[in-house]
């Protein structure tokens, strides 16, 4: 019987603690929201000249790259809705009524109930460990984490604090891999023992810098089972942090617009912060996007936020006390060099990783690219504000496969030219929406969108712009062109099977209340506390194409609420879920669901569904994760899964003297981020 738990006690938005609101974002949720724009555009016309049959041809073919190494397979589909919705799979898997009873292939699984353990709870006949831990060793010469006696030189060569997105790739050497993390922010209340929140100490600060970035980590997998162990020392493991080098490259690189005193070049720029979910190239790359980073910046004017949700006092770190770049009123451009998509090559641990201007500066939740048919990368992205955008980038280059010098340094300047462009969404039945999330007539929640260009290389295509302004305000361009103010657009994850693409909108309770956007058939619920995930298709073959076909493929919530949906399957049989962040695709095709902010009474957790075949809907949840926490940057294996446990234990008034949760060391231990394996005891593939 499936158990639905009393509503979590939350006095802030999403279900997230207050001390959650105020150390990872700011506090965004508390702010008047960013986009006021009337996002009227004069180009409507050629929207109005793509109508819905023009919308179903886009999707009659798709091209799929995978991510082993850009290989491509072709698909034909008559339509749009044939894309969207698949024909149904193999008979053997069963379906509602018949066949097996277990699931799809790859979701064959005891669902995990609604919980709220202070653990990670995964399936019955699975087990896990925790691969590493915030503070772990990983460089020559770190030493051992000791909470009472930690440094900013420690940290720096130490796995940093608050994981989100990973990513996991192959290395030549025997049962190793490459674990790339980003660390999105730290918890100082969490980390240091009688922390003044109005007085940090300098050591305290550069902890935190150093606590911040990317870690690069060779991991070691054990034979008969999933385990994974990080390798401390390997020769490339690397940490990045607030203060190492980064260069801005793309065709805003050096603009007067990105000078600031201690670089007038307008190029190179110490620190990446609030990397939140990320993506993993066809070439062997990362990519790493930097989030919240309004919160880091003090004393912001109107003259120097620009839409971005500057701090406009002092910053809950105080970090401008301990260095004038944190602070608008001295620096007004150093904000301007974060809210990029950054590209790391975990495989040269002497490189400079990149901020790629060609991408747009916003709230980067994720980036993750496919390649064309004729090679060139295509890469999704949404910005997580409320009533913020969701745009794609196309490049103009192709990629050269193989692993030379020449290959690799080629494949390095894919992201630095092409297009950017942002999504307007129609819907098929808008008089049928009213609010409450009720299927239109037509039983679905459709339509047709279009991609309206921004800029291309140094060519604006807004009106009044310059391109460098484009790509600098990207959120200023997207108003201008009427783009759909979407509910917090959040990871975005092409199918590398069907290559339909699938966006999760975590929530937006500030839709429809009063003077705010009410419903529209792709955010189909006013005061939205659940969310729920997009499934596009385009004709992506050709990248020049405008249009695409859309539908919602699950609105979330609990099953036995009728404003719910989930692809048209059976609800009685499904998992409850709240709140979509992150995706992520196993090797069978399924997409994998993170949640943040759950707001059904339960822990946070990952979840499987069907995505094709006559179970297309059928979702279970395969894990919670403990007190606190946020469930993080899933990566779904033939023989394990990953998560990463982002703040454990970051619940209202909880302190290192008075900690929330126990995890993952248990009672007078300190609570720490962490990264979770979790695989079969008899050591099979997952959910098979």
């Amino acid at each position: 019987m499936r158990r639905i738990l009393p509503l979590l006690s939350s006095n802030h938005a999403g279900g997230r603690s207050a001390l959650t609101c105020r150390y990872r974002c700011g506090d965004a949720c508390f702010h008047e929201v960013p986009n006021t724009s009337a996002n009227e555009y004069a180009g409507d016309v050629i929207a109005a000249t793509l109508s819905r049959r023009s919308m179903m041809r886009t999707a009659a073919v798709v091209t799929v790259a995978t991510a082993a190494g850009g290989a491509v397979i072709a698909q034909n589909a008559p339509s749009a809705q044939a894309a969207a919705v698949p024909a149904a799979g193999d008979a053997r898997h069963g379906g509602p009524g018949g066949g097996a009873a277990d699931g799809a292939r790859g979701l064959r699984f005891s669902p995990v109930e609604p919980n709220t353990a202070d653990k990670v709870t995964v399936p019955a006949g699975y087990t896990q460990n925790v691969v590493i831990r915030w503070g772990e060793p990983i460089l020559r010469g770190a030493p051992a984490f000791d909470a009472d006696r930690q440094t900013a030189k420690a940290q720096a060569g130490q796995f940093g604090y608050n994981n989100d997105f990973l990513s996991l790739l192959p290395l030549r050497e025997h049962g190793r891999q490459v674990l790339v993390a980003n660390h999105e922010y730290t918890d100082e209340v969490l980390m240091f023992k009688g922390y003044d929140a109005a007085n940090p100490t300098r050591e305290q600060v550069e902890i935190a810098w150093a606590a911040h970035g990317l870690s690069v980590v060779v991991v070691q997998e054990e034979r008969k089972s999933g385990r994974l162990t990080p390798v401390s020392r390997h020769w490339l493991n690397r940490r990045l942090t607030a203060t190492s080098e980064f260069r801005l490259t793309g065709p805003a690189a050096g603009s007067a617009l990105l000078r600031t005193s201690a670089d007038p070049t307008g190029t190179k720029v110490l620190g990446t912060l609030n990397n939140c979910a990320g993506g993993t190239t066809p070439w062997g790359t990362t990519l790493h996007g930097e989030e919240n980073f309004n919160q880091y910046f003090a004393n912001g004017t109107s003259a120097t936020d620009k839409r971005y949700g500057l701090t406009t006092g002092a910053t809950e770190r105080k970090w401008e006390r301990f260095d004038k770049r944190f602070d608008a009123a001295q620096e007004p451009n150093e904000s301007h060099r974060f809210g990029w998509v950054v590209e790391l090559d975990p495989y040269d641990p002497d490189s400079t990783p990149r901020k790629r201007t060609a991408l747009g500066r916003f709230k980067h939740e994720a980036a993750q690219p496919r390649l064309t048919r004729d090679g060139r990368p295509v890469v999704y992205m949404g910005d997580d504000e409320r009533f913020d955008y969701f745009y794609k980038f196309v490049s103009s280059k192709r990629m050269k496969k193989g692993d030379s010098r020449a290959a690799r340094e080629h494949n390095l300047t894919l992201l630095d030219e092409g297009t950017l462009y942002v999504a307007k969404l129609t819907g098929d039945s808008p008089q049928d929406v009213d609010g409450t999330g009720k299927l239109p007539n037509d039983g679905e929640f459709d339509g047709s969108g279009v991609w309206i260009p921004l800029a291309t290389g140094d060519v604006s295509h807004v009106p009044g712009m310059t391109a460098e302004e484009v790509y600098v305000f990207t959120r200023l361009a997207g108003d201008k062109v009427g783009a759909t103010k979407m509910d917090r657009p959040e990871d975005v994850e092409p199918s590398p099977r069907t290559g339909r693409v699938y966006v999760a909108l975590t929530n937006n309770t500030d839709r429809g209340k009063a003077g705010k956007p009410g419903a529209d058939e792709a955010n189909p619920r006013n005061l939205n506390k659940h969310g729920q995930i997009l499934e596009l298709a385009e004709h992506w073959d050709d990248p020049s194409a405008d249009g695409f076909a859309w539908r919602l493929f699950l609105v979330a919530g609990d099953p036995e609420d009728p404003a719910t949906y989930f692809a048209g399957y059976p609800k009685e049989t499904v998992s409850p879920i709240s709140c979509p962040d992150n995706v992520a695709f196993d090797p069978h095709g399924n997409l994998w669901i993170s949640t943040d902010g759950a707001q059904l009474g339960s822990h946070d957790g990952l979840f499987g569904v069907a995505t094709t075949g006559e179970r297309r809907g059928e979702l279970k949840q395969f894990l919670t994760v403990p007190k606190g926490a946020e469930t993080c940057g899933p990566i779904i294996q033939d023989r394990r899964v990953l998560v990463a446990v982002q703040h454990p234990g970051e619940v209202d008034g909880a302190t290192v003297e008075k900690p929330a949760s126990e995890w993952p060391d248990g009672p007078g231990r300190l609570v720490r981020p962490s990264v979770v394996a979790v695989y079969r005891k008899d050591g099979r593939d997952i959910g098979v």
